[in-house]
């Protein structure tokens, strides 16, 4: 199957123009969604579809390239059998390490892990034991250990970079190059407590709710689009204790659902925000 994604100024015919297309090049429609932006006057689509015979693809995207030119499109085919390539990145807290490699393993996220980098060694045998490979990158000099991340990205053809907990601020630079490809974790709900020991502040503040945020990295820390969200209710019996392992266990689950919305190419960034479709 194929995933089209595209977007451009709305105006009327542009489902129709899409949906004939994929029709007379024998493609058969599996999924779809879309979505207008009445503030910018944006379109948004995604759509599964399947090439019912050899050579259809190529003549739809032959025949396509006409279509998007008319309505001005942004748009790309993907195919969606092949696994998006992952790094991850992670430093002392292994929570979400642990999950997305269970979920990997067990083929719950459409991902292949090219490799994992961290500046502790404290995951290298975890790492290991799955097989892949481990990049030990102190943080003695930001600009040569960035410099090396940045080979690694390239020589593992990853598109997609994980921030499972890596408690490094990435710079400016490195943000704008690969702007739209770093998926980070954030440990609250977003906008929340920021700072050391979110947990016990929380509980200094007697919240009700805990919860986590993923959303791509920028270079304005903890202020990048916000891909999916989840919160916890508690009270006044939970201790920080508590808090932190319900917290982490939502971190989990959150980040997760971000690396699985991407990989299924279901993100749209629109200014500061994110669709989801």
């Amino acid at each position: 199957m194929q995933v089209l994604r595209l977007h451009c100024d709305d105006k009327a015919g542009i489902v129709a123009a899409v949906a004939t297309a994929l029709s007379n090049n024998q493609c058969n429609i599996e999924e779809s969604s879309q979505f207008h932006d009445p503030s910018s006057n944006q379109f948004y689509m995604r759509l599964v579809f399947t090439p019912l015979e050899d050579g259809c693809l190529k003549s739809f995207t032959e025949r396509f390239e006409k279509i998007s030119h008319d309505f001005s499109m942004t748009w790309k085919i993907c195919d969606v059998s092949q696994k998006l390539k992952t790094l991850l990145m992670v430093s002392q807290y292994d929570h979400c390490l642990n999950d997305i490699l269970y979920r990997w393993r067990t083929n719950q996220l459409p991902i292949d892990i090219t490799a994992v980098i961290s500046n502790h060694e404290n995951t290298k045998d975890l790492i290991q034991g799955h097989n892949l490979p481990f990049y030990f990158l102190p943080v003695k000099n930001k600009n040569e250990q960035e410099n090396q991340v940045r080979k690694i990205i390239e020589e593992t053809n990853s598109e997609l970079v994980v921030l499972a907990r890596y408690m490094q601020i990435l710079s400016e630079d490195f943000c704008s190059d690969f702007s739209g490809r770093v998926i980070n974790i954030h440990h609250s709900f977003l906008p929340g407590f920021k700072g050391a020991r979110p947990y016990h502040q929380a509980y200094d503040r007697g919240v009700k709710i805990i919860g986590a945020t993923a959303h791509f990295a920028t270079a304005d820390l903890d202020e990048g689009p916000i891909i999916t969200q989840d919160i916890v209710p508690v009270d006044h019996s939970f201790t920080p204790q508590k808090m932190q392992t319900i917290g982490q266990d939502t971190e989990s689950r959150v980040l997760a659902k971000a690396v699985k919305l991407y990989a299924e190419r279901r993100i749209f960034s629109h200014g500061n925000r994110t669709i989801i479709l």
